[in-house]
């Protein structure tokens, strides 16, 4: 009797021993699958040259030393920096300036809330065609605005110099929705006791909001800065659709070269290494930031 009690409590110590194990296994599964092994086969890939069609060929560090001359790629990653410098602190500000006014008490602010957020949730191909006909050179409907208060159309994406910049403000303007929501969190945390205390002392609104909001909502404001950070560095349906990577490689962002080595050149060994050494540089990116920020605050 004694024996079987002991092995029964035995049964039950292993099985709830085992049981977080089982229960966190799908999730491990997924990560094994979807995760790790995408990324140890892609840093293979980086090795050695493959088509899809033909076996692969080993070719060493080949792949690395073709990315180090390769300009075409380098002009990518400006391209997608000149898109950062503009889309960041828009987003930021503009975030920011919305979310600020609808912290204040005013009449239907639900409706204006869901109304800046429709954008987030609407397919991003379609917010991307419906951009591509607002710019348009002859037939845009801000082109013709232009034209009817008799000022000279603008090549909004023909023109070099400025269709990176037209399609920051396109990217800006589909992810407010999301920072206004953050920021709003945000602001709604800032103990309203502050703003008494500074209100008796004489502040100004913007004094109150230079030396009360904006060190209250550092924590939002770096999570924004390096979620702006991360969606621009994958800038890739905007130029995919409107520009096409044009005019003249301008608005040719690196997600859209990497894709462009693997789906149209099959050139999967090359854009694996393009990837994996984008990647690197995105997390340098966020980690100078991450470091830069908390030093500020």
């Amino acid at each position: 009797m004694y024996r079987a009690l002991t092995v029964t409590k035995k049964s039950n110590f292993q099985k709830r021993k085992l049981l977080p194990y089982l229960l966190v296994s799908p999730y491990l599964l997924f990560v094994i699958v979807f995760v790790i092994f995408p990324v140890l086969f892609c840093f293979f890939l980086t090795f050695n040259k493959w088509n899809i069609i033909a076996p692969m060929h080993f070719i060493g560090l080949n792949n690395y030393s073709r990315l180090f001359h390769d300009r075409l790629f380098w002009k990518a990653i400006v391209n997608t920096l000149q898109f950062l410098l503009l889309h960041i602190p828009l987003q930021l500000v503009v975030s920011l300036f919305l979310a600020y006014l609808l912290n204040q008490k005013i009449k239907a602010g639900s409706f204006f809330r869901a109304s800046f957020f429709m954008p987030v949730i609407v397919s991003g191909v379609v917010v991307t065609i419906l951009w591509q006909q607002l710019l348009g050179f002859d037939s845009g409907l801000i082109n013709r605005m232009l034209m009817e208060t008799g000022m000279n159309k603008v090549g909004w994406l023909i023109n070099p110099d400025i269709a990176i910049y037209s399609i920051a403000v396109m990217a800006t303007w589909k992810n407010v929705g999301l920072y206004v929501i953050l920021f709003l969190v945000g602001l709604q945390t800032v103990p309203t006791q502050y703003y008494e205390a500074a209100k008796m002392e004489g502040a100004t609104r913007w004094q109150q909001f230079y030396h009360i909001t904006l060190p209250m909502i550092n924590p939002t404001i770096f999570m924004v800065v390096i979620l702006s950070t991360i969606g621009g560095f994958n800038l890739f349906i905007e130029p995919y659709i409107m520009t096409g990577g044009g005019p003249l490689n301008s608005t040719l962002s690196a997600v859209l070269y990497i894709y462009k080595q693997a789906f149209q050149y099959y050139n999967m060994g090359y854009s694996a290494t393009l990837g994996f050494f984008y990647a690197i540089m995105i997390m340098s990116v966020v980690v100078l930031q991450k470091k830069f920020i908390e030093k500020e605050i």
